[in-house]
């Protein structure tokens, strides 16, 4: 997002500050090594962020002319039964499974490695005012910041089948500095999401976020839904200080 969202940044960070002071921890405090997170829980009436996110998702919906769906989509598909029993190990059911994933994850790096390539040709700061840009804005202006290039990697897997309710945009802020970004989270792991961050400058490749430890999710959203993410801990860490 770089230095055009500082003005609503520290609006944001403020909130950071109040909320995470709430349980005991500063914005630039350590979450210790017990921390880890509720992805989807429903944002409060006044979050400032949801609002930002909702005029975005106005116009990422209205019409535009798609092309269908591709024949990797039909192929690489999206287990829509994600409580469905999981099959029994040894079985074909479970070495097609493994491969499936196996398959999406080879593909999923193989697009982080070129997305952050050509982030740095098609790199375009906003300027004064931060614009959250629509990929068919991100495509006419030929580049974007990081808020426009992460759509790539949100569409790109989407499209291919990974699922819309494994794949989200997400609001980062780094802990050290407060600096927010934006970064695509696949839920292949519904409490330990792989990142992929366009442009590079939270991570290369593509790590778990529980790897990232100086970086804190705050927001999990898409074309239609909307997120916050607050910090719980392991049971493992609470049983230990019984």
């Amino acid at each position: 997002m770089g230095n055009s969202t500082h003005t609503f940044a520290r609006a944001a960070r403020l909130v950071c500050v109040v909320f995470l002071f709430a349980i005991g921890v500063g914005c630039t405090g350590g979450l210790g090594s017990a921390a880890t997170y509720e992805y989807f829980a429903k944002p409060d009436r006044d979050d400032a962020w949801s609002r930002k996110i909702g005029l975005w998702q106005e116009r990422e919906r209205a019409p535009v002319a798609k092309e269908p769906a591709g024949v990797l989509a039909l192929v690489v598909g999206s287990r829509g039964d994600i409580d469905a029993k999981p099959p029994e190990s040894g079985s074909l059911e479970s070495k097609y499974a493994d491969f499936l994933e196996e398959t999406k994850r080879g593909m999923a790096r193989n697009f982080t490695d070129w997305v952050q390539t050509q982030a740095h040709k098609h790199y375009v700061a906003d300027g004064p005012v931060d614009h959250w840009a629509t990929l068919q804005e991100t495509f006419r202006s030929n580049g974007d910041d990081c808020d426009g290039l992460e759509l790539l990697a949100y569409n790109f897997l989407r499209e291919l089948g990974f699922g819309d309710d494994r794949v989200y945009r997400a609001v980062v802020v780094r802990r050290s500095d407060g600096q927010h970004h934006m970064v695509t989270l696949w839920f292949e792991d519904l409490s330990d999401p792989w990142v992929i961050d366009p442009t590079g400058a939270m991570t290369t490749g593509m790590p778990r976020m529980s790897q990232l430890s100086d970086w804190v999710p705050l927001k999990v959203f898409g074309e239609d839904r909307d997120f916050t993410v607050r910090r719980i801990a392991f049971q493992a860490a609470q049983n230990s200080s019984d």
